[in-house]
């Protein structure tokens, strides 16, 4: 949003505007200031429509302060309400000359009728320079920001492209396949998930610790087997699912072990 300017008029004083998506908005304190009402707070409430009025903070004597602002509608309703007989030639004003002059330098031109027609356009062409001289500043701290943004995906788009791996995937995958991402064997992973306060090992099979049973990351199965001597033995064979990968996504990055496709060159 751009800054407040000040329109002046020797007959009604100042009213502050600004520009919102290039339509031109007034302080409603100040306008209804100007068309007598008393109580400026009250006449917004009661004559300005919600879709009339926006609530935004402006630099005030050096302070950030909260105002509405109202929009030609906005404008016309404290007009039609206003009891003072000079509304309608505030109106007249206002239509006839400042708004016009918005829409067509971007600013407000003040003149007198001593002013001649080349101090009128020196002025005009004053108010040009300046509203120029604004654009490219917006241009350029768009070109700014776009720079950084543009950064910054760059930046994360190799755990975009890791975590969206994941997420396609509905399909539970076994220790095997998550080692491989991170250039390692199922033997070294495992350890360092056991490092990590993961799961621990018992029975030769590695468990997770209580604490992570319940969050959904695994998927568990167990077989009946036979040893060669006759023994029978049951068996564990656990799968991560998606949600159990991203959690050791997370994990493994906070002890610095990131995937393959992360690392930098």
């Amino acid at each position: 949003m751009n800054e407040l300017k000040i329109f002046e008029n020797p007959e009604f004083g100042e009213i502050r505007t600004v520009e919102v998506n290039g339509e031109p908005w007034f302080v409603g304190k100040d306008v209804a200031k100007v068309l007598g009402y008393i109580d400026t707070s009250d006449a917004l409430k009661k004559h300005i429509d919600e879709e009339d009025k926006l609530s935004r903070c402006f630099a005030d004597s050096g302070q950030s302060r909260k105002m509405y602002i109202i929009n030609e509608s906005g404008l016309y309703s404290l007009i039609l309400s206003s009891k003072l007989p000079t509304a309608k030639a505030f109106k007249r004003w206002v239509t006839s000359e400042v708004l016009p002059a918005i829409r067509r330098t971007g600013g407000y031109i003040p003149t007198t009728p001593q002013m001649s027609e080349q101090e009128i356009m020196a002025k005009a062409v004053q108010i040009s320079m300046a509203t120029i001289a604004q654009q490219k500043d917006a241009i350029l701290a768009l070109e700014s920001r776009n720079a950084i943004q543009e950064q910054i995906i760059h930046e994360m788009q190799p755990k975009a492209d890791y975590t969206d791996m994941i997420l396609q995937s509905k399909s539970v995958v076994n220790i095997n396949q998550i080692a491989k991402d991170y250039g390692m064997t199922a033997q070294e992973m495992n350890k360092i998930l056991h490092e990590i306060g993961i799961q621990y090992k018992q029975g030769g099979q590695w468990l997770l610790y209580k604490k992570y049973h319940s969050n959904g990351y695994t998927h568990s199965e167990t077989f009946n087997i036979t040893h060669k001597d006759g023994t029978p033995d049951v068996v564990m064979n656990t799968k991560w699912t998606q949600k159990g990968r991203l959690f050791l996504y997370e994990k493994l990055k906070e002890y610095g072990y990131l995937p393959m496709i992360e690392r930098g060159a």
